[in-house]
Order: C-alpha cells, then sequence, then structure tokens
C-alpha cells in the first residue's frame, strides 16, 4: 500500500520501468557536454582502459563535440523539447492505460534525464510486490540492454525492501514488435514506391562483437555466414539479432533480396565498426542509379536524433549528392497503437 500526496490509499501491484537511452536536456553545448560525460563515461560504452577512456573523452571528444553535437540536436528539436524524451513519454503513457489499472508505469533515460534513479525511487516508494524492468532496445547489446540492466541491478543492491524483479529481454524476433514496424512502413513502400529498402541499425565497434561471442572465433566472419542464424554460439551477438530482425521484416513485407539492405550507423572514431557501414551504403545505392530509398530503423524504438538528423537530414543529403532523388526515413514505432499493445504483452509476458 501507498499513500500519493493528496491522494487516498491505493494498492499497487506491479511496477513497469521503461528505460531508454538519453538525451541531453537542451541543445546548449553546456547540456550536450554533461550528457556525453555521462554517457562516455561509461566503461561499457566505451570500453578501454580506464586512463586512455579519460583521455579520449576530455582531451578529445569533450572539448570539440559538444558544439557540433548540439547543433544536429537543434534541427531536430521541438517545441516539446527533445524528440526521444517526448515519444517515450507519449509511449509510457499510452503503455499504462493498456496495462491493468493497478500496474504503474514510470519512464527514465539510461543517461540523462529523468534519471533512472530517481524514477527508480519514485516506483518503490509505492512499495510494489513485483517490479518489471522494459529496456527499449529490441537486439541485446552490452552498451546498451547491458549497460541499463546493471545501473538498475546497482540500484536495488543499495536497497532494503527489493520486490520481485523481472525484466523484458531483447524483442528483436517479437512478432508484435516486427508487426508494428511493418505497420509503419508498409503505408510508405505503397505511397513512395522506392526502388531500394535499407535497414539501418545503430553501430557497434568490432571489438565489442567479439567480446559477446559465446563461441570464440564464431563472429564477424568475412562472408557473414556467422550471422546467417541464431544460435548458441551467437545468441548475445547485436549484429547477428539485427540481422535476424532484417530477415524477419523482409518476409512480412514480400520482399526478394535483391530489394533490400542492411547497414550500420552513427560510428565514432577510428576503430573498426560493424560493417556495411549506412553512409557508405546509401552514397553506393544512388551511385547505382537507385532513385527512391526507404530506410527502416530497427533498432530504435523511438525516433530520436539518429534518425531524424543522421538519417532524414545527413543521409539524405548524401543519397542526392549520390545520384538520388528522395530518401524518406519510416517513422520508429514510437507510441503506435500496434506498438504499444505488442510492448503491453511482452510486459504481462515477463
Amino acid at each position: 500500500m501507498y499513500l500519493s500526496p493528496g491522494k487516498a490509499w491505493t494498492e499497487m501491484k506491479t511496477a513497469v520501468l521503461v528505460i531508454n537511452l538519453g538525451t541531453p536536456d537542451s541543445p546548449a553545448p553546456s547540456k550536450v557536454r554533461r550528457y556525453l560525460r555521462e554517457f562516455l563515461s561509461d566503461p561499457r560504452v566505451i570500453d578501454i582502459n580506464p586512463l586512455g577512456r579519460w583521455a579520449l573523452l576530455n582531451l578529445i571528444i569533450l572539448p570539440f563535440r559538444p558544439k557540433k553535437s548540439g547543433e544536429a540536436y537543434e534541427k531536430i528539436w521541438t517545441a516539446q523539447g527533445s524528440p526521444l524524451l517526448e515519444n517515450t513519454r507519449t509511449f509510457a503513457a499510452k503503455l499504462k492505460a493498456a496495462l491493468p489499472a493497478d500496474w504503474d508505469v514510470e519512464y527514465a533515460m539510461r543517461y540523462g534525464n529523468p534519471s533512472i534513479t530517481s524514477r527508480l525511487d519514485a516506483l518503490l516508494a509505492r512499495s510494489p510486490e513485483k517490479l518489471i524492468l522494459f529496456p527499449m532496445y529490441p537486439q541485446y547489446a552490452s552498451s546498451s540492454t547491458g549497460s541499463t540492466l546493471e545501473k538498475v541491478y546497482g540500484l536495488l543492491g543499495r536497497k532494503w525492501n527489493v520486490p520481485a524483479l523481472a525484466t523484458v529481454g531483447p524483442f528483436h524476433g517479437d512478432a508484435g514488435f516486427l508487426d508494428a514496424s511493418v505497420s509503419q512502413g508498409r503505408p510508405l513502400i505503397e505511397s513512395f514506391k522506392p526502388d531500394h529498402i535499407l535497414f539501418s541499425y545503430h553501430g557497434l565497434p568490432e571489438r565489442q562483437i567479439r567480446k559477446s561471442e559465446s563461441l570464440e572465433g564464431h563472429c564477424l566472419k568475412a562472408d557473414d555466414s556467422c550471422c546467417a542464424s541464431l544460435t548458441w554460439k551467437n545468441n548475445f551477438c547485436y549484429r547477428a539479432q539485427c540481422f535476424e530482425t532484417t530477415r524477419q521484416l523482409a518476409a512480412r513485407l514480400g520482399l526478394a533480396p535483391s530489394q533490400y539492405s542492411s547497414s550500420f550507423q552513427s560510428r565514432l572514431g577510428r576503430t573498426p565498426w560493424i560493417k556495411p557501414y549506412t553512409d557508405m551504403v546509401v552514397a553506393d545505392l544512388g551511385r547505382a542509379g537507385k532513385k527512391r530509398l526507404l530506410v527502416f530503423e530497427p533498432s530504435f524504438t523511438a525516433d530520436c536524433l539518429e534518425t531524424l538528423e543522421e538519417i532524414s537530414l545527413r543521409a539524405q543529403a548524401t543519397f542526392l549528392e549520390a545520384g538520388g532523388e528522395k530518401l524518406m526515413l519510416v517513422p520508429a514505432v514510437n507510441s503506435s497503437d500496434a506498438w504499444v499493445a505488442a510492448a503491453a504483452s511482452l510486459v504481462r509476458n515477463a
């Protein structure tokens, strides 16, 4: 039982904490710097020795990156603020409405605000019998899902009263999530009539993929045979899960292999990241004579900087320069009714 300020006693049996990656409070360089410092100080994100991470962050990234990133955020900022924050807020409200009345839902950001600490404390103050964590990342990566769970587990480990705990796992192959993605894209395929469809995912350094493989030497083969299916050898491999999502979406959309491809975006620094790279694929498609390119972003459940600026603006410009005529972004599942229904099922099953 708990007492909300100004309200009667109410019973809450289950609490759900929806967690997305994060966003700065504003596009101002000072706010972006604060966000990047928290984000890139995470040893699961920049997984190198602590001294090297400190030097990279404080001598190379933070002196220059906040201004550039702030300008990118400025291009997509809305009257409501960060698109990622607003999309997540709306989703959480609709998810709460789709769940039983005695369930409560809060949303938080792994980095930035509202913080996991503040929203977890708010939920635990209501003494739920059970807590369900919902990391909003379809494919598993140590730098997203792993970091988020580590943060929550660490906070819970310091609490005296800890409720029963459950977690919504990676949902890259969940039928509801896939159907929600298809419902976002199919109308655009019919109206836009693209001559190619690209499934673009957030990238990761290759070293992080190798650290996740269950069988040493299995991942990152030159012919991509390592990602042809999901088995015990690569069940934590982010790249393999991304390719599985592509296969599932392509099958639902009835696409032939020649009609689509997959790629990875947002690489940073000089270390090798998983390939192929989205910016290079987009340019190659334009040079190959493709004129109308439709882009799905199946590693993002909410539209954000990486979808609205990196793809809709920068990739669009790259495609046009290479000879293309139009690039169109398929909206993320965001708070669509199909996704809310699928998410409610995932939470109940957890």
